[in-house]
């Protein structure tokens, strides 16, 4: 069975810097496109940024600038830099990717990592 796990969330100041990581990891495989998401309290989960296999990126307007999606096909892992943090980047980051495996293609996300940017 596939996993996502997260790691790197945690508490920061404004202006500081997190960065998360997620990995796939369970059988045989291959990650598509993959991305992350956050839910702040009382709104809906929204996109952060999106990577293809090959290296394109999009983000969220918020983020521009400030984040930076990347990832390592060979470790199966897709990483989100957070630098300039600011209160309202406060939310429960989930990872998120399209999983093939045998020939179907999968959604899976992973169990979400908080991050907190204190004033």
């Amino acid at each position: 069975q596939v996993q996502l796990v997260e790691s790197g969330g945690g508490l920061v100041q404004a202006g500081g810097s997190l960065e998360l990581s997620c990995a796939a990891s369970g059988g045989i495989f291959v990650v598509g496109v993959a991305g992350w998401y956050r839910q702040a309290p009382g709104k809906q989960r929204e996109l952060v940024a999106r990577i293809t296999r090959t290296g394109s990126t999009n983000y969220a307007d918020s983020v521009k600038g400030r984040f930076t999606i990347s990832r390592d096909n060979a470790k199966n892992t897709v990483y989100l830099q957070m630098n300039s943090l600011k209160p309202e980047d406060t939310a429960v980051y989930y990872c998120h990717a399209i999983i093939v495996r045998g020939t179907g293609q999968y959604d899976y996300w992973g169990q979400g990592t908080q991050v907190t940017v204190s004033s």
